[in-house]
């Protein structure tokens, strides 16, 4: 019997077993995190005896007479200052790290209350953080130490922590709203969840990347006590087959049939405890026959190639062309051609995949999801499932970071399935190493561009091609490609444009979404080519983009003539002075859409629902880190003038929120804000015209209501802003009148298709631009990274930093450490070894904040989610290119002290 005090409290185990299972699952101790179980990430970590420790790599023997500290466990006031510094810097998005985070911080400080940033990231640089970049967490660990130190400088006591009265409106440095439960571990992941009756379950995966099933043994495995079944694909009552656009992705891969990579999944085991569920799938015996499996597009396409796909390995050829891209290379004075290589990259979110399925007294089921949109993961699940809508409800927990990696069904069909057919609730969870194997990761890409100039600078024409690895599933393979084309000529003022695209099926894990979303390979090569011709032309690598960057009423490559809201320029002109007083500097420009765009349905749906004097915002528009809660509330406090206390936000879910699409192409603050705002109008009117009745009723004049009637009316013509007349302010007390009635906002984004042959064509309904601009220290470490992001109109400053910093650390890595090696298509990295920027590691990032009206839909605000992290690569290239005169066309970049 092992005995172990945990937070002042004696607990026992018969087994020795490792210390994190017994936290969370014994203890019920839910703010420790399981990232990794690799004793890599870092969300686990507890003190034992005031050292910080990673969780899932101690034994309970090794642990007698020590104590144990979670976030659980400080005193009321240490949560509370953790809350007050965690939210007033900013420093928690999508959470999962924090807890860990906010251990590491007590252990310093418990000992250092005056340490410098350098002691702080030094401190948590055994932690991983992929949303923030460190920066604001580091921001928080200064707030609480400054509140701890003032506190013993009075002589201890209660400590003072600031009251703040926040302004919940549009431009507003207000804390996430889910501060709280993040950094506290009360907020409840998938993983947290505990169901009465739960059972677990997990899939068998494929030995080879390509292979036939000639059988599955079941057998043994069912004849374990305490199994309950093990599932294969002739139990699906549905459609095996699910996906985002093209439905090639098997749920289970039947017997006959051939698997296309490592990660497929052959047979679903269900049993009562996650023990027996391990010991059961190792009795699973599944008879293969090998076949050649195909490793890379040269493969692919070659003429005798395996068929990843009955139908070919070519998933998609884009092709775009506008003016004479060949005549004005060949009539430019200069021209140059260069081939770029771009690696796989791994999302690495800090949570696992998990979904837990419940099983509903109507015969259908429940999946909680950590996902990008539950409506996706309500139409795929339906179809393997075989049920109607209403019978198969979504609803997201929190979600521990997506990046575009969590926009495929990975555990969500499955949980379903064993639900619906056993009629228990059951658990689903992938191990990290599963995570790593299982979900797409970033295309790989391979690139030729040829870049012509006039003597002055200006871009004449481009030519491109690319291909990109696809792996073994359509995922989003082909909107990826067409995008990395849409993107490639740069957001400059040219009409001479040729690309094609091609992305290659193979039996190597899926790729698919990423933050980028193919923009980020593309925009590596055309800014890489910007700056070498700089020198060619010999001018500045800024003067050049200065020259060529679009502005207001200018076409770009596409077609499209942009608007006003378009602000390139102005970032360029925000980092000028810096670039040219420091010697080793590289720069880089981007554009990148919000919102889905190129002919695509693209709709935002809100629901303002008034209950008992609140507002609640219901939308099914995943929030998975960026902060979308946040700017909804922000969004809703401007419009309806109402204190944040009315106000709620209610999480993604298909029961009583309506459909606004993926949280994908940074839409999510620009459509399913400007159907937030829509639904504003409808409520504001609602009242308004009440209070106007009941003033005609004291005797109001026929003519002054008219008056008023006609400025109600303009204001709705326009959609914008709150009613600015005194008289008819909103209030709490407003909202009984209202009780029970819902307010639906509803916007279509409408955009042409590709190629389309109409004047001024709309590719997108806005972009967001941006320039990034990465200094070198002289010993060729990076001394600070400027990113001047063109946001329209900044919603909430604080969290637009993080999401800058976040975004540009990232891209860091996809610029000179990270990979994710394969061999044979079988992935050969872990957790720990993916080459993550640490605390202690990670660039220094100053956001600048450009806003530039003219857009009029979502209060002028145009997303940044993904533009965070694509002109990152070029600009850090850029400035090894000014330091040491190589000029690199591969990632990640070589020779540098990373």
């Amino acid at each position: 019997m092992y005995e172990i005090k945990v937070n002042g409290t004696i607990y026992q185990s018969e087994t020795d077993e490792k210390l994190l299972p017994f936290l969370r699952n014994v203890c019920k101790l839910k703010s420790v995190k399981d990232g990794c179980s690799e004793g890599a990430c870092g969300t686990c970590t507890v003190l034992i005896n005031g050292k910080p420790v990673k969780a899932c790599v101690q034994k309970l023997s090794r642990l007698a007479g020590k104590q144990i500290l979670t976030v659980e466990g400080l005193s009321q006031q240490e949560k509370e200052v953790y809350v007050y510094a965690f939210g007033t810097a900013g420093a928690v998005q999508c959470g999962f790290c924090i807890p860990g985070m906010v251990m590491c911080a007590k252990s310093l400080l418990d000992v250092n209350l005056t340490p410098t940033r350098a002691e702080i990231a030094q401190a948590l640089r055994n932690n991983i953080c992929r949303c923030t970049g460190y920066k604001k967490i580091i921001d928080a660990v200064e707030i609480a130490a400054r509140l701890f130190a003032e506190s013993n400088a009075a002589g201890g006591g209660k400590i003072p922590i600031p009251q703040a009265e926040y302004e919940w409106k549009i431009g507003t440095r207000v804390p996430r709203i889910d501060v709280r439960e993040k950094v506290l571990g009360t907020g409840e992941y998938c993983d947290d969840m505990e169901v009465p009756g739960m059972i677990y379950a997990s899939a068998v995966r494929s030995a080879y990347p390509r292979a036939r099933i000639l059988a599955i043994h079941t057998e043994k495995a069912k004849q374990l006590p305490g199994v309950l079944d093990v599932l294969t694909a002739e139990d699906i009552p549905g459609k095996n087959q699910v996906g985002h656009i093209i439905h090639d992705w098997d749920t289970l891969i039947a017997v006959g049939t051939v698997t296309r990579f490592l990660g497929d999944a052959i047979c679903l085991v269900a049993a009562e405890t996650p023990e027996l569920l391990e010991e059961a799938r190792k009795l699973v015996e599944i008879e293969y026959e090998e076949l050649p499996f195909v490793s890379c597009p040269e493969e692919a396409m070659k003429e005798n190639a395996p068929l990843v796909h009955e139908n070919g390995n070519l998933l998609a050829h884009k092709h775009m062309s506008r003016g004479d891209a060949k005549g004005a290379i060949e009539g430019a004075a200069h021209v140059l051609t260069e081939h770029f290589e771009t690696p796989w990259t791994e999302h690495a979110f800090l949570e696992p995949e998990c979904s837990v399925a419940v099983p509903d007294p109507d015969g259908g089921v429940t999946i909680y999801s950590s996902d990008q949109s539950v409506y996706t993961t309500q139409r795929e699940c339906m179809m393997v499932l075989g049920l109607p809508p209403e019978k198969v409800r979504v609803k997201n927990k929190l979600v521990g970071g997506g990046f575009g990696g969590k926009e495929d069904m990975t555990v969500q069909h499955h949980a379903g399935l064993v639900a619906f057919l056993l009629g228990r609730p059951v658990k689903i969870k992938l191990t990290r190493g599963e995570s790593l194997l299982i979900h797409p990761k970033r295309h790989p890409m391979s690139m030729d561009f040829t870049l012509g100039c006039d003597e002055n600078g200006h871009i004449l024409g481009v030519k491109a091609k690319v291909v990109s690895d696809t792996g073994a599933y359509a995922s989003l393979g082909g909107p990826v490609l067409e995008r990395a084309c849409t993107h490639a000529a740069g957001p400059y003022n040219y009409q001479n444009f040729e690309i094609d695209g091609y992305a290659w099926y193979t039996n190597n894990p899926p790729a698919g979404a990423f933050r980028g979303f193919g923009v980020t390979q593309t925009c590596f090569c055309i800014e890489s080519l910007l700056t070498k011709m700089a020198e060619i032309v010999g001018i500045s690598a800024w003067e050049i983009r200065y020259r060529n960057a679009i502005r207001p009423g200018q076409e770009l490559p596409n077609g499209q003539i942009v608007d006003e809201s378009t602000g390139l320029a102005e970032t360029l002109e925000a980092v000028k002075d810096i670039f040219e007083r420091e010697p080793h500097a590289g720069i880089a420009c981007a554009m990148k859409n919000a919102g889905v765009g190129v002919g695509l349905p693209d709709m935002g749906r809100c629901v303002l629902h008034v209950e008992n004097g609140k507002v609640f915002i219901r939308s099914g528009a995943s929030c998975i880190g960026q902060g979308l809660g946040t700017v909804l509330v922000q969004m809703t406090g401007e419009q309806l003038g109402l204190p944040r206390e009315a106000i709620c936000y209610d999480a993604s879910n298909t029961v009583n929120a309506p459909d606004s699409g993926d949280t994908s192409g940074s839409r999510q603050t620009l459509i399913t804000g400007e159907a937030c705002r829509r639904a504003c109008v409808k409520l504001r009117e609602a009242l308004f015209f009440d209070q106007l009745e009941r003033l005609e009723e004291a005797e109001m004049t026929e003519e002054a209501g008219m008056t008023e009637k006609a400025g109600m009316a303009e204001e709705n013509k326009w959609g914008m802003g709150r009613i600015k007349t005194a008289d008819f302010k909103i209030t709490v007390s407003d909202l009984a009148k209202l009780d029970g009635q819902d307010f639906y906002g509803e916007y279509f984004a409408k955009t042409d298709p590709l190629n389309a042959e109409v004047p001024n064509p709309v590719s997108h309904v806005a972009y967001g631009y941006a320039t990034q601009l990465c200094t070198l220290n002289d010993d060729g470490t990076i001394k600070k990274i400027y990113a001047a992001h063109d946001v329209g109109r900044a919603i909430n400053p604080l969290s637009l930093e993080g999401q800058i910093e976040g975004g540009v650390v990232m891209a860091a890595g996809f610029a000179l450490t990270e990979q994710y090696p394969l061999v044979n298509c079988r992935p050969t990295a872990k957790f720990g070894t993916l080459g993550l920027f640490r605390a202690n590691k990670a660039p220094e990032v100053e956001s600048i904040i450009v806003e530039k009206p003219g857009l009029n839909v979502a209060c002028g605000a145009i997303g940044i989610g993904e533009i965070t992290s694509i002109p990152t690569a070029p600009a850090i290239a850029g400035a090894y290119y000014a330091r040491d005169g190589v000029f690199q066309t591969s990632l990640p970049l070589k020779n540098t002290p990373y």
